[in-house]
């Protein structure tokens, strides 16, 4: 049993295929597992899934699966010769085409981009290493001005940070790699270039509930709406790689701060991702601020923290989860921590279930409660419980396997999958035997129940135990 709240997000790659890997992993402290649809083939993935499935097995409690789809990726086209050297101050025209282009003329296989763009709209090219911005709109084409240059080569990332592009999160690559991750049974999907919380709702309509969608912010588009996107979205990822690329350095801690802010506002886990211990894709130690960027992100209060490459193509993948770990117990074992917890809590919307999870943490805190017991069919009582962050962490009972890997991203959840309860003697039984079976509780030790009565029926948490561990 995990001695920490924070969870712990790895990327899958060929440094942590196979499922002795995982399984060292699992025991280092991984709590979800991200397979990257940017890279590999579909089989890949399904190799993946499978050893994991296989390590949940042996580790003996479950394991999350996120598949993260690649979205829209917008570059500028082909050059005729490669490329162009952009120098500073001089104009260049952008037009919309697939013809090759050159010295004076970037083509770009994107109509919709042209038609958005506007004078004194900033584009960054090559994940920002040079920048234009808008002088002259026309009707098929504009010119910018090259504020800082270089080499473009063909087909290199373009970003506009300034504007709403009008296209689909989904492509069609996105959509026939969510029917096959769907198919092999991952747990959320996270959903790229999401720029409204109509692309959260696009991709809910084609999913259904066979899966949680997580929305990942990386745009500033996104930010403008960040709320309306947190309220239908099952959860939230900060991807400071892109969001980094398109808002200045000095404003991506500030976004960081304000998306986990809202997202826990709103109840939803929130994870914080990209170049978290980048350093240790080839060290085996991280730098000193990339702990410090770990453990700010633990005080901001965010659910889950992140590997990318660290994990994937990293020679010290088990060194990274565990020094990650042990970051997180360091933050949490802090008194300051949980001093500057509730001053981002919000009030409970005035429900039953709200009103219950809300009691439950003050009786915890009050009399000192080993552990939150709630009983959850779909998870939201156990979100519930997680989003007012109780000391005593929470034990989430679900029947449903689905259930208790989807909660793996929830702060303080430790799922168990158990048989609903009749009544309420079996309800504290069941919960004495979980307490007792993951070692969060000793003999005589107070734990707050809390479930719906009649039992089996979702959505109807309206009671509250407190019981002695026997």
């Amino acid at each position: 049993m995990r001695a920490r709240d924070c969870k712990i997000v790895a990327t899958m790659g060929p440094a942590s295929d196979g499922p002795d890997r995982l399984a060292m992993l699992i025991q280092a402290g991984v709590d979800c597992f991200r397979l990257n649809f940017s890279h590999g083939v579909q089989a890949d993935q399904a190799k993946r899934m499978a050893a994991i499935r296989a390590a949940e097995e042996k580790a003996g409690a479950p394991v999350g699966v996120i598949a993260d789809l690649q979205g829209p990726k917008i570059r500028v086209g082909t050059f005729k010769n490669g490329e162009i050297t952009l120098r500073f101050n001089e104009v260049v025209t952008l037009e919309a085409s697939k013809e090759p282009g050159d010295e004076t003329i970037i083509r770009l296989p994107h109509p919709e981009l042209v038609h958005v763009l506007e004078e004194g709209d900033v584009l960054k090219l090559d994940d920002g290493k040079m920048q234009l911005t808008v002088i002259e709109r026309h009707r098929t084409q504009v010119k910018a001005r090259v504020d800082f240059g270089g080499v473009l080569k063909s087909q290199k990332g373009l970003n506009v940070p300034t504007r709403r592009i009008p296209i689909s999160a989904l492509t069609e690559k996105d959509r026939d790699d969510l029917a096959f991750a769907l198919g092999i049974g991952v747990d959320y999907i996270a959903l790229s270039f999401v720029q409204h919380p109509d692309d959260v709702r696009e991709a809910k309509a084609l999913i259904g509930d066979k899966a949680g969608v997580i929305a990942k912010i990386e745009k500033p588009s996104a930010l403008e709406e960040i709320a309306q996107i947190v309220e239908v979205a099952d959860a939230v990822m900060v991807a400071r790689g892109d969001l980094g690329v398109e808002l200045p350095p000095e404003m991506v801690p500030i976004a960081q701060r304000r998306i986990i802010r809202v997202a826990r506002a709103a109840g939803r886990p929130v994870i914080v991702a990209t170049h978290m211990l980048e350093s240790m894709v080839d060290a085996p130690t991280p730098t000193r601020a990339e702990a410090s960027d770990v453990a700010t992100a633990v005080y901001q209060g965010a659910d889950a923290v992140m590997l990318s490459a660290e994990s994937a193509v990293g020679r010290h993948p088990q060194s990274a989860v565990a020094i990650m770990d042990r970051i997180i117990r360091a933050v949490e074992a802090d008194e300051d921590y949980w001093l500057g917890l509730p001053r981002d809590m919000t009030p409970p919307q005035a429900t039953t279930a709200d009103a219950i999870a809300l009691s439950a943490r003050h009786i915890a805190d009050t009399i000192g409660c080993a552990a939150i017991v709630a009983y959850t069919s779909t998870g939201s009582t156990a979100y519930r419980v997680a989003r007012e962050r109780p000391r005593c962490g929470v034990v989430g009972l679900t029947p449903i396997i689905a259930t208790a890997r989807r909660l793996t991203l929830a702060w303080g959840v430790r799922a168990v999958v158990a048989e609903d309860a009749h009544n309420v003697e079996d309800m504290v039984e069941k919960a004495n035997t979980a307490v007792r079976a993951l070692g969060v509780a000793d003999l005589d030790d107070r734990v707050a129940v809390i479930a719906g009565i009649p039992f089996g029926r979702a959505g109807k948490t309206n009671t509250i135990r407190v019981f002695r561990v026997e």
